[in-house]
């Protein structure tokens, strides 16, 4: 009878040790169709090119080698993508955005998008940041994001170093570090683009509590939508905020006029190697890898550098966690079950992980900590991490923010001033 127990346990636990290995090789894409199958795929979107995607197809004709995959660049996106899913030759995957939910103009799109949440097409949703994810009121997921963004700062670690100081995590702990480095010599601790207030690093500094804000209030919120006047009172600690920075004298605005734009003048500036915090968007971020041979005096001078939240309060900065690039796929296109099957292999930890490494865009996946670039968000808590799309935020309301922060920043409206016209700025 002992041997008997023995033997049945012995066999439980190679079953088990089984079960734990099957569960190990969950992440292995394993081919699910007639890998010689021979088709065509074509994916369109607006970036200009798209090396990232395209390393991916390489990998997946590894799989599939007869599959014959594309990326095309559409003029003027949004206005032709409709048309293009209308005609003959009809795209497989395209890209899609948040801000096309809920916007008529794009209700003849959506009526050629597949339901991607279907368990029958065993995409692995969850792999993905929950709060990424829009489902409408069915459960349904019409778009998977591929990149996600965020807002932040770029810090040059050798400076702080240099002078034996910390990231600060708190907004008395950033106050410091500018002052330290201003009794240093550096002239603006905090720098960004302040030219036009698209892009602006007012806004950058401003939307993140301002969404905090919205988040935990739905009555505010649904003001903020309506751009009702009285959601004006909302944006007070944000615009405060910001005004704070300025009369701390963190921020230079007449050196930060200097600089052409939100991306590669932005970059180059902060590889110029003497600003300590550079205010920027993640997509700004995701031009610094290409970026850093363009730069002489990175390329004399190099540095480590990182991606960090801006603490603007006591507790610390905020996690706004938004799709950047999502992708839809056309329910009416030939070859569905190759596409589905090429979703499949993308739509994981690996696939997105390698995709974002390459275009240097946020992850989409819980594995922030891949690049050390991006790796401080992947440490702020969940309480500080905000969905904007989960929570309802919409487009309309982040023009009045956008605005305000800008007008504050620069002295043309008191902050009392910027509150009272909630609602108008265009």
């Amino acid at each position: 009878m002992k041997k008997l127990i023995c033997a049945i346990l012995a066999v439980c636990m190679l079953a088990m040790l089984a079960a734990c290995g099957g569960a190990q090789d969950d992440g292995v894409f394993k081919p699910a169709l007639d890998a010689e199958m021979s088709c065509s795929i074509t994916v369109v979107g607006s970036y200009d090119n798209f090396e990232a995607l395209e390393a991916e197809f390489d990998r997946f004709n590894e799989y599939y080698p007869n599959v014959r995959l594309s990326y095309v660049k559409l003029d003027d996106y949004n206005n032709t993508l409709a048309t293009v899913l209308e005609g003959n030759d009809k795209p497989n995957i395209f890209f899609s955005y948040a801000s096309m939910i809920g916007n008529k103009k794009f209700d003849a799109v959506f009526a050629h998008t597949e339901d991607l949440s279907d368990p029958a097409l065993k995409l692995d949703l969850g792999c993905i940041r929950q709060g990424l994810i829009n489902r409408d009121a069915n459960g349904r997921v019409y778009m998977v994001p591929v990149f996600s963004r965020t807002y932040g700062m770029l810090v040059n670690n050798d400076l702080f170093a240099k002078e034996g100081l910390s990231v600060p995590t708190t907004l008395s702990e950033l106050l410091s570090v500018c002052e330290t480095f201003k009794s240093k010599g550096c002239a603006s601790p905090m720098m960004g683009y302040s030219q036009k207030s698209s892009s602006c690093l007012m806004y950058t500094v401003a939307y993140p509590m301002f969404a905090a804000e919205l988040a935990k209030n739905s009555e505010a919120l649904a003001l903020a939508n309506a751009l009702d006047s009285k959601a004006g009172e909302y944006m007070r600690p944000a615009l405060e905020a910001v005004k704070k920075l300025m009369d701390n004298g963190c921020v230079d605005l007449a050196a930060c006029d200097q600089i052409g734009d939100n991306y590669t003048k932005v970059i180059l500036r902060f590889f110029e190697g003497d600003v300590p915090m550079m205010i920027c968007a993640g997509d700004t971020v995701s031009g610094t890898k290409k970026r850093e041979s363009q730069s002489e005096a990175f390329t004399n001078s190099p540095f480590t550098y990182t991606f960090t939240p801006i603490p603007m309060n006591e507790e610390g900065g905020y996690f706004i966690d938004s799709p950047s690039v999502e992708f839809s796929v056309n329910k009416d296109c030939d070859n569905l079950d190759m596409t589905n099957e090429f979703m499949r292999f993308l739509i994981s930890n690996k696939e997105l992980n390698q995709m974002a490494s390459v275009k240097r865009l946020v992850t989409p996946t819980a594995d922030l900590s891949f690049d050390t670039v991006y790796a401080p968000f992947g440490k702020v808590p969940a309480n500080r991490t905000i969905s904007p799309e989960v929570v309802g935020i919409t487009d309309p309301l982040t023009v009045q923010i956008r605005v305000a922060a800008f007008k504050v920043g620069k002295g043309e409206l008191t902050v009392d001033e910027a509150i009272a016209q909630y609602g108008t700025f265009e």
